[in-house]
């Protein structure tokens, strides 16, 4: 529809309307502008494709690099081959297979390192835990023993040997493509609030460093910042959320409608502009997260054992996970070692890293399974597990090892997983996804397909993704 004309410019009907009064824009800015045809609200309507069987996702990150040997996929061949280079192995041909031909030529023809890599032996022992008889390392025995709620995926692999690929396992696309809506994102984008008064993607602990993406690992880039993850932290959960000096509520209040007033007024004038829609749905939910949000880190009414059991740090984020879950929000993901390269970066010194980092999680994450499962909720909340790549076979320097996006392990537990199970297998050395391989995307479609989504059918249009941006649900871990 056209516009009248004033002092020789068309006025768009939108901005007329807008000209009736302040209050006018004040009302339903959203009902506005879709009876206008102004604006399309990015948001999709928020309902699952199909029955869920999850309702949350908590997303442990341990940024740098986790070795799988050492961790949940022990390797006693490393002792027996220890001292010897990798060509004097039965896996002297191993990166002649066609796996490796057609996803890493690239990295194995410039990388002859890896060949002469003498191989390292285990740093660590480890044992069969549970009724399952899992072998976990001895660093992790809190978590060996959950391992019977636990389904392990022995078999990923991702295409970047840099950090990098931090973004990678979130986005499922090499740094070098650009940035990608981020799989937090993508379940904010396709679900939608469960709790209006708390955000739907939550981010804690330690940022990613620059060199890997950055905050871009919890970005939700062309789906729109409405759904980028909203980081909160312990010790000031939601920074310049309280009024400032001896601002009243009331006058907090009335601050806060005049914002909105004024963004809607230039929401009608700029119907396409998605940083107004976002910015707009912020200032809303800061003012209704003013008393919510900080309740999350009121933990007075845990008792005294379970502050205990969780411990200080990374538990109180894990114990903040639990209490976000039991308000309904949908997506918490939390770092562990981030900052740089990340804190699981074991070059050299490996058993001096791994020892002190897993001392740090291992108990909190056992923890927090045990807490949601006696609570109930541990059948609706889907745990992930997971690092950027493990560490390779061979030695770096004296005593470390170097990246590895050939084969490693992410884990699973609850929100319709199996438990105790293994699925998927590096060979005798931990040098190759040999069985069941899952690129990182297969991750992300698991944790969708649990929430009842199909992401073919979020599609953006005029942003068509490719079939390896979607992945497979590791159907063969689904109860």
């Amino acid at each position: 529809m056209g516009g009248r004309l004033i002092h020789g410019h068309r006025l768009q009907r939108r901005t007329f309307l807008a000209d009736l009064g302040m209050g006018f824009a004040g009302l339903a800015l959203g009902s506005l502008l879709a009876e206008d045809g102004a604006a399309e609200d990015a948001a999709s309507p928020g309902r699952p494709h199909f029955p869920a069987k999850a309702k949350s996702v908590i997303w442990l990150f341990m940024a740098g690099g986790v070795s799988h040997m050492e961790g949940f996929d022990p390797k006693p061949a490393l002792n027996k081959y220890a001292g010897k280079s990798l060509a004097e192995t039965p896996w002297k041909d191993a990166f002649e297979t066609p796996f490796v031909k057609e996803n890493f030529r690239p990295f194995v023809a410039g990388n002859t390192r890896t060949f002469r890599e003498k191989i390292f032996p285990l740093q660590v022992g480890y044992r069969p835990r549970g009724q399952s008889g899992i072998e976990v390392s001895d660093w992790w025995p809190h978590v060996g023993s959950c391992v019977d709620d636990l389904a392990f995926v022995r078999s990923f692999w991702t295409t970047d040997n840099d950090h990098g690929a931090q973004l990678q396992f979130h986005t499922g696309r090499h740094i070098s493509d650009g940035y990608f809506p981020t799989i937090g994102a993508w379940v904010h984008y396709g679900l939608g609030a469960l709790n209006e008064n708390l955000p739907q993607f939550v981010v804690m602990g330690n940022h990613i460093g620059d060199c890997c993406g950055g905050m871009q690992v919890h970005m939700a880039n062309y789906l729109g910042a409405e759904h980028d993850g909203v980081v909160l932290n312990e010790a000031n959960p939601l920074p310049f959320g309280k009024p400032g000096g001896k601002v009243y509520r009331e006058e907090q209040a009335a601050n806060f409608e005049l914002v909105r007033q004024l963004n809607g007024l230039t929401a009608i004038e700029y119907p396409e502009d998605a940083a107004i829609r976002a910015r707009i749905k912020a200032y809303e939910l800061a003012f209704r997260m003013q008393t919510s949000v900080p309740d999350i880190f009121d933990l007075r009414g845990e008792s005294a054992k379970t502050l205990e059991e969780y411990g200080s740090g990374f538990g109180r984020q894990l114990l903040a996970a639990r209490r976000l879950v039991e308000r309904g929000v949908r997506f918490i993901q939390i770092y562990h070692g981030g900052g740089g390269a990340g804190a699981w970066d074991a070059h050299s010194g490996l058993k001096k890293n791994h020892e002190a980092n897993c001392a740090a999680v291992d108990k909190p994450i056992a923890t927090l399974l045990r807490d949601l499962k006696q609570r109930g909720l541990l059948q609706e909340t889907l745990v992930v597990w997971g690092s950027e790549f493990g560490r390779t076979p061979g030695t770096e320097g004296a005593d470390g090892r170097d990246h590895h996006p050939f084969g490693f392990t992410c884990w699973l537990a609850g929100g319709g997983v199996k438990g105790g199970i293994v699925h998927g297998a590096t060979d005798e050395l931990g040098l190759l996804a040999t069985e069941n391989r899952h690129y990182v995307t297969d991750l992300h479609a698991t944790v969708l397909n649990q929430l009842g989504l199909d992401s073919r059918k979020l599609e953006i249009p005029g942003r068509k993704r490719l079939d390896i941006d979607h992945g497979r649900p590791i159907r063969e871990i689904l109860a």
